[in-house]
């Protein structure tokens, strides 16, 4: 039984003893962070943004074994259920982040309601930009054997979890219009500034690849 933070923290650091690099527990760590910064900015319920934030990507590995088959965000939202059922926060909390967890996914087709859903929203998105984003969506290209880019087909044309699943296809996809997703407030001006790190970096990165610069 789960009943203290500690308890929810090595629970969530263990779903992720094998996983991959892109989605491996420093980026939930990373979700932790953020969460915390950006809630106590904005007045959020700081008790369920921590639990939210270690939890909502438990499902992850379940999203990675069928190749993107199984949504992790409600994987995850299930899993939560059953974990929080004997924990001590009220019912509201716990209805709340089940809440969070399944509607973080960028690609879902839930929308954060609450505040606590919306800061974890834009906590999670803001490490899929930025340096620290760059970095992953390679990683993730490598995960998935896709070559390191494709100047000869556009993004709009090509398939996930495939050699065409470039670096620069995450950015052109979704990385670059991560921005205008973002929820609160704090969230917008952190994506600003690591959203032009990001657009320089990849105007130059096209440069390089065609012998440019």
């Amino acid at each position: 039984m789960l009943t203290t933070i500690d308890d929810i923290k090595e629970f969530a650091k263990k779903c992720f003893s094998n996983a991959r690099g892109s989605h491996g527990w420093d980026h939930s760590h990373r979700v932790h962070k953020l969460c915390m910064h950006i809630g106590q900015v904005e007045r959020a319920d700081l008790e369920v943004l921590e639990i939210a934030a270690y939890l909502h990507d438990v499902g992850r590995p379940y999203e990675d074994a069928s190749r993107g088959g199984v949504c992790h965000a409600q994987k995850g939202a299930e899993i939560a259920r059953e974990l929080l059922a004997e924990y001590p926060v009220s019912d509201n909390q716990k209805a709340n982040i089940i809440h969070c967890i399944r509607s973080h996914r960028f690609r879902g087709n839930l929308r954060p309601e609450t505040l606590e859903a919306k800061v974890l929203f834009d906590a999670d998105k803001l490490d899929a930009i930025g340096a620290v984003g760059i970095g992953r969506a390679f990683l993730f290209a490598g995960e998935v054997g896709a070559k390191l880019h494709n100047p000869n087909i556009e993004p709009e044309d090509t398939d996930p979890y495939t050699e065409e699943d470039t670096g620069y296809r995450e950015y052109k996809l979704k990385l670059s219009r991560i921005k205008d997703r973002v929820l609160t407030a704090e969230g917008r001006c952190i994506a600003e500034e690591r959203n032009a790190f990001m657009e320089a970096f990849f105007q130059r990165f096209a440069e390089e690849y065609e012998g440019n610069k």
